[in-house]
């Protein structure tokens, strides 16, 4: 570093990453910042620089130094501050102590206290977020997923959906052409290998055997009649690795998700579509499948269908200081299982880092409905889809007669019009009591509404379904 860079940065002043002090009396308080920075976003700090600006520096003595180093010691863990000393005029030194960004070492403390860096203020640590960033820190060393899986061999993985992933991480430029077809040297590319041994997040992603060891390896889904849980329709209970829960989930869907119609334009037909979008729903059975806490053994992804709401549970809580608010908004992506998520992502499953919670927003609400809900509760982390007014009438998916189609072409050709216009319209017009009982039907659906009573009564398509 030079002295023009010193007086640059000078210039701009104090900051989130720079702090100014004008000499080594205030070695201290230089620390006590320092330390912020460490739980922060890293920084440096100039002393021999004024508050204001002023470039001043100071003599450097062997003893300064020693003095230096001697403080520099009382940071626990140890830190990365790198000094620097730029000379000025006059034999005038500026030392310029500077620290990186260290998320996977914080909480740093010094001198027995934890501080942090708030705008250009220092100042101590509350006791929760220490508490919080010590759980973070020994999340990212002793994790469920990354201990040894010594009870299982290479026999006792899906090796077909190992080479699968391989083939699509090439394609989509997340893993190079080298990585080859060996099954111990893919998962130890994924970081799910090491010394031997596959470690836990191997038998989630492609483990074959999980009875008596991993049980919590499992999906619960159900489709409950009414909006209760006091009567079953279907349900199921399965193990297997994520990559094949996420596919039965997503039959299972298809198979029980109620859908929506709308009278398409111009055909004598009307168009169904699942009543929420299957992307968004199937980002949310992925996100339950990479962050839910598998250290609890017991512990599941649950899909349950109502008649007018589809909830997703996965057992754990929401890690590292996140709450349920913060999913509808930017928040940072910190994966609870990071080598369950990585392959994911290289698996082209997850398209883009800590957005998946907002793309389900996103996709709701382009489809009609309000926002889903997040939620916390009784250990575990839950998301909930509500839909709209007009397609939550749309439970059930009706096939409609020729003449009810003929009925709703006409309706969407000319516009509202009484009984007996309907009549002559038709191709091969009924009795009135048999017109009227297919307009009663198209009204239980929603697609046909009334203005009037009797024979002033006036038929037309609900505006919703025309759209």
């Amino acid at each position: 570093m030079k002295g023009s860079e010193i007086e640059v940065i000078a210039r701009e002043g104090e900051s989130e990453v720079v702090e100014l002090k004008k000499s080594t009396a205030q070695l201290r308080r230089a620390c006590e910042t320092l330390c912020g920075m460490l739980n922060g976003s890293g920084g440096k700090v100039l002393i021999g620089v004024t508050p204001l600006g002023r470039v001043v520096g100071q003599e450097i003595s062997d003893r300064t130094l020693r003095d230096v180093a001697d403080m520099l010691r009382r940071f626990e863990p140890p830190a990365p501050i790198e000094q620097t000393l730029v000379k000025i005029e006059n034999d005038r030194r500026i030392l310029v102590l500077s620290v990186p960004a260290s998320p996977e070492s914080r909480p740093y403390v010094f001198d027995g206290r934890p501080y942090q860096r708030l705008g250009t203020t220092t100042s101590s640590m509350p006791q929760e977020v220490y508490q919080r960033l010590l759980s973070e820190r020994a999340h990212s060393r002793v994790r469920w997923e990354n201990h040894p899986a010594e009870s299982h061999s290479v026999s006792q993985f899906d090796e077909e959906e190992i080479l699968k992933t391989v083939r699509i991480g090439i394609a989509a430029g997340r893993l190079p052409e080298s990585t080859g077809t060996s099954v111990p040297d893919i998962l130890e590319r994924l970081g799910l290998w090491h010394d031997g041994n596959p470690n836990n997040a191997a038998i989630v992603l492609f483990g074959t055997q999980f009875v008596p060891d991993y049980p919590q390896c499992q999906l619960r889904m159900a489709r409950f009649r009414g909006v209760g849980k006091s009567e079953f329709i279907d349900q199921r209970q399965l193990e297997g690795h994520a990559f094949d829960l996420l596919d039965e989930a997503m039959f299972f869907l298809r198979r029980h998700l109620p859908v929506a119609g709308r009278v398409i334009p111009g055909l004598f037909e009307r168009e169904d579509e699942p009543l929420f979008p299957l992307e968004a729903l199937r980002e949310a059975l992925v996100n339950a499948l990479c962050h839910r806490d598998y250290s609890i053994a017991g512990g599941a992804v649950s899909l349950a269908i109502f008649d007018d709401r589809l909830e997703i549970w996965s057992d754990g809580t929401l890690p590292f200081g996140l709450k349920p608010q913060d999913l509808k908004r930017e928040h940072p992506s910190r994966p609870r299982n990071p080598l369950i998520a990585k392959t994911f992502y290289l698996r082209g499953v997850i398209e883009q880092w800590g957005r998946g919670t907002q793309k389900i927003v996103e996709l709701c609400v382009k489809a009609g409905h309000p926002e889903p809900e997040f939620g916390e509760q009784a250990g575990a982390v839950w998301v909930r889809f509500l839909p709209s007014g007009y397609i939550a009438s749309h439970r059930v998916a009706h096939d409609l007669t020729e003449r009810q189609r003929e009925l709703l072409q006409i309706l969407a050709d000319e516009g509202p019009m009484p009984l007996r216009t309907i009549r002559d319209r038709l191709s091969a017009p009924p009795s009135n009591r048999m017109i009227q009982g297919d307009l009663a039907h198209l009204r239980r659906l929603d697609l046909v509404q009334s203005n009037g009573r009797g024979r002033g009564a006036v038929y037309g398509l609900r505006r919703n379904s025309e759209e």
